[in-house]
């Protein structure tokens, strides 16, 4: 895991953007990672997403995160977005998210998350097809874990996080909240171009390999 995110890390550091540098990891993995990290949470019942919120899911984030530094700090990550259309959830569109930082920090660590989309709006701000900025562009909040979420309860935010980590990290860090989307990624998964919101509004066919992350998402 460390290893696929090192070339990442290290271009970071030199100031490659995040479109350019997102466009070297493979889309296809970030689909197979996004079934491997929904399995994972409901592995863990403290920490998992009540059936709840999934159910009244608008959309879902997935990424894979990776951070390290030594005094200078450097983060970078892939993953894909859907939506819930009509029809189902649509296919997945690429995104990521990239920035170094300065600070007292030794060692590495990578997050999985999941983003929760609870509303339209934040569905129609990763349709746009450029960065969204969490907590200024959507509202974010943690969300409820494990038996802590009731039905049909209003979302206290646009936007539900929830996080996974492996390795260690010490020290603080202001971490960047920017997702950007990885237009390159989709045309290459696609073999055409699409935008972001031709993909989440399910006007575009899903490919094969996003067909098992449709079923595991189906059970919600």
């Amino acid at each position: 895991m460390l290893k696929r995110f090192l070339p990442i890390f290290l271009l970071l550091l030199t100031g490659t953007t995040i479109n350019s540098t997102c466009a070297l990891a493979d889309m296809q993995h970030d689909v197979n990672q996004a079934v491997a990290i929904i399995q994972r949470f409901r592995q863990i019942p403290e920490r998992s997403i009540p059936p709840e919120v999934l159910r009244d899911a608008r959309g879902l984030a997935i990424m894979t995160v990776f951070k390290a530094g030594f005094i200078f700090s450097g983060r970078g990550g892939t993953g894909v977005v859907l939506a819930r259309t009509r029809r189902g959830w649509s296919g997945p569109s690429a995104i990521g998210t990239g920035g170094a930082g300065f600070g007292l920090q030794i060692g590495a660590q990578v997050t999985e998350f999941v983003f929760v989309l609870n509303t339209p709006e934040a569905v129609r701000a990763f349709s746009r097809g450029g960065n969204i900025q969490l907590g200024a562009d959507v509202s974010v909040a943690a969300g409820p874990v494990g038996r802590t979420a009731e039905a049909g309860v209003t979302p206290l935010a646009a936007v539900y996080a929830y996080s996974l980590s492996q390795g260690l990290f010490g020290g603080i860090s202001v971490e960047g909240t920017i997702i950007a989307a990885r237009n390159d990624a989709n045309a290459q998964y696609y073999h055409r171009y699409v935008t972001p919101e031709q993909i989440l509004t399910g006007r575009v066919r899903v490919p094969a390999g996003a067909r098992l992350l449709q079923r595991v998402l189906d059970r919600y």
